[in-house]
């Protein structure tokens, strides 16, 4: 396969004959066996920014074409020559923000503002949110958990306090530690995702971090091809929530998070830039 042999995080996962891809027409027929009315791609964290070009000229073209089902997060190489140009590129193509980023993919640390600046700026001067990986410091090892975990988000949060960032996996647990004053004020403009939670926590993780962090800081998301879209919102139907909460999560803070129109209710896609 090209891309296991152009990029080292993409062999990492992909290597496996048995590993799951999938085409914007199978993220399409998910979505109406799931009932989703709107998904969001998510860019795979390629280090090549060529690679990142093409990821997202393919994702800008399928977005025009499902008549607004679909929306997409570009995929940008921090560290990478050029990288505000690039994310500009892509939101003038109508990339709804930035991510997944990678640190462990992609070679920056994400305690450094140096690494992680020009690709923030961009995301601030066009008000549109990044979404980093971010995994858990304890727990089961698995491909691609890296280490990006809670503190090092933390220390990027201290750094670019001014830039909306989208915390995948739950945030790797950084939602917790918001019982403690200083990092709930450090965390405020951060909105968690749901992505892969059916290998990481109980269902009932929606519930608690509902509660600790609002429903409007909480987005459902579920990391297809590698999940099911169907089973994972039903999971996640079972949680106990009202009214107002399920509709924020299920729809209306990935609304608001990514600006999208009036259209469709949407459901987010973690996809790691496989749908």
């Amino acid at each position: 396969m090209r891309f296991v042999r152009l990029d080292d995080w993409f062999a990492l996962l992909y290597r496996n004959p048995n590993a799951t891809l999938a085409s914007a027409e199978d993220l399409i027929a998910s979505m109406d066996a799931a009932g989703i009315q709107r998904s969001v791609l998510c860019g795979f964290p390629w280090r090549d920014p060529g690679l990142c070009a093409e990821h997202n000229a393919y994702m800008a073209a399928v977005t025009a074409e499902s008549g607004g089902r679909l929306a997409w997060l570009a995929a940008v190489s921090p560290v990478a020559t050029g990288a505000a140009n690039m994310a500009s590129v892509a939101f003038a193509a109508g990339a709804a923000g930035i991510g997944e980023l990678n640190a462990d993919a992609q070679g920056f640390d994400l305690r450094s503002a140096r690494d992680l600046a020009e690709t923030v700026e961009a995301c601030v001067a066009h008000d549109r949110p990044v979404m980093f990986h971010v995994s858990e410091p304890v727990g089961h090892a698995y491909p691609g958990k890296g280490t990006s975990t809670p503190d090092r988000l933390l220390a990027f949060l201290l750094a670019f306090p001014e830039a909306r960032v989208v915390a995948a996996h739950w945030g790797g647990g950084l939602p917790f530690y918001e019982l403690m004053p200083e990092v709930a004020v450090a965390a405020r403009r951060v909105t968690y995702d749901s992505a892969a939670s059916t290998y990481l926590y109980r269902f009932e993780v929606f519930r608690r971090v509902i509660d600790l962090a609002g429903p409007d800081r909480v987005m459902f998301a579920t990391d297809f091809p590698v999940l099911r879209q169907d089973r994972f919102l039903r999971r996640a139907l079972a949680v106990p929530m009202d009214d107002a909460e399920r509709g924020a999560v299920l729809s209306g803070t990935a609304a608001r998070v990514y600006g999208l129109d009036a259209g469709p209710a949407p459901a987010p896609v973690d996809s790691g830039g496989r749908s």
